[in-house]
């Protein structure tokens, strides 16, 4: 479908192109959407709801897809999932779920980077070349407001760029410069995206070939920060 898009669009994706995509079009795909009704909380579940406000389904449901609760308020419940990335409400949310869906919620997919992986494979059948591939969704940040778009997979990219060693232009030693490039480039790529109703879950984003590889790499979830050096966990 992305490389039908394209072709139709008279912008053909190119090897050392990025293909952005919208986690919950990937999570939708993968069969990812569940129903509160069918949810059968637990006490923990329930605990939850309590200092929450919140259905205690849909807390069985955070849960279930943390690694642990770090903090739990009526405003946001933020969870390490069990991605090891650091989210509200466990990554789950309603929004671009379809109205008549009821309740229904969107979890994210169960291996981000294996479904970047797997996206990366089908674009190089189709297009005899592989662009990478990040899958991206708009994840909160501590002390900044709004929503940024982050990579939650990547495949077929240098995720981060490691300045350390090098020097400034004045001749400085750089000591702590990691650049994060598929953040970066999520980040840029969910801006064309949109958040709402723009129906446009994919983006290309070129001029960024210089971190392009042709191995899949370790993928996002070698991007979060060892738990032991989290100053905020």
């Amino acid at each position: 479908m992305i490389a039908n898009a394209a072709r139709a669009q008279e912008f053909p994706i190119g090897r050392d192109d990025v293909i952005v995509i919208a986690q919950k079009i990937v999570s939708k795909s993968e069969g990812r959407t569940r129903c509160l009704a069918e949810v059968d909380p637990d006490p923990q579940a329930f605990e939850l709801a309590a200092a929450t406000g919140r259905p205690a389904a849909l807390m069985k449901l955070m849960l279930d897809e943390a690694q642990a609760v770090m903090r739990a308020t009526p405003f946001a419940v933020i969870t390490r999932h069990r991605t090891g990335h650091v989210t509200a409400n466990s990554g789950i949310d309603a929004s671009n779920v379809a109205m008549g869906d009821g309740d229904k919620v969107l979890l994210w997919p169960i291996d981000p980077d294996a479904s970047a992986r797997a996206i990366r494979a089908g674009l190089k059948r189709e297009l005899g070349a592989a662009p990478a591939v990040v899958i991206a969704d708009s994840l909160g940040r501590a002390w900044r407001q709004g929503t940024l778009g982050t990579a939650i997979g990547c495949a077929g990219l240098n995720h981060t760029d490691d300045r350390r060693g090098q020097r400034d232009m004045h001749g400085r030693t750089l000591q702590a410069t990691i650049v994060a490039v598929a953040d970066a480039i999520a980040a840029v790529a969910v801006l064309a995206m949109g958040e709402g109703a723009e129906g446009t879950p994919v983006a290309i984003v070129r001029g960024a070939g210089r971190w392009v590889t042709a191995e899949d790499g370790s993928g996002a979830a070698a991007i979060t920060r060892p738990v032991e050096g989290d100053l905020f966990a």
